[in-house]
């Protein structure tokens, strides 16, 4: 159990580490610096600590796979607005839940988040195409409020 506690806070600071440095050359430092602080909570911590397998799979899945849910990842993104789940409210109009637009400094930190994780998860075998290619196969766009995906896709929304 040692091993996973130690496994799994120094993949949590290295992936911290990895994105503070991308927030800071995107212009949003403290963005980087809050940048997933939640997964220090026991209700993240702990359970993540309980399924952690060594980087090889995410601990919210093996958390899923276990009781058909993940109580961590519902933490998580409900406490982290760089996470498109977060932005999801009910339509006036329709009375149902619906993607919302993401403002551009959570956006920003979304994908400093994903080179982050690319980079740490990936390890040797990152290339910068890797964030993009996760974005594509996990049909997280289709999730999204269009515009979002649209900003998200744009190689030029950085500037």
């Amino acid at each position: 159990m040692s091993s996973n506690f130690f496994g799994h806070l120094s993949t949590v600071t290295r992936h911290r580490s990895t994105v503070f440095i991308h927030c800071c050359k995107a212009g949003i430092p403290w963005r980087g610096f809050w940048h997933d602080i939640s997964k220090f909570s026991p209700t993240e911590f702990i359970p993540s600590v309980k399924h952690y397998a060594g980087g090889r799979r995410s601990p919210n899945e093996l958390e899923r796979a276990d009781y058909g849910y993940s109580l961590a990842w519902m933490h998580h993104k409900g406490r982290n607005r760089h996470h498109f789940e977060y932005w999801t409210d009910y339509d006036p109009v329709t009375h149902v839940m619906s993607p919302v637009k993401m403002p551009k400094k959570y956006l920003v930190e979304m994908f400093c988040d994903r080179v982050g994780a690319s980079k740490i998860y990936k390890g040797k075998d990152y290339t910068d195409s890797a964030p993009y290619d996760y974005f594509m196969r996990g049909h997280a766009r289709l999730k999204m409020h269009p515009e979002t995906a649209r900003e998200l896709e744009n190689k030029e929304f950085l500037r």
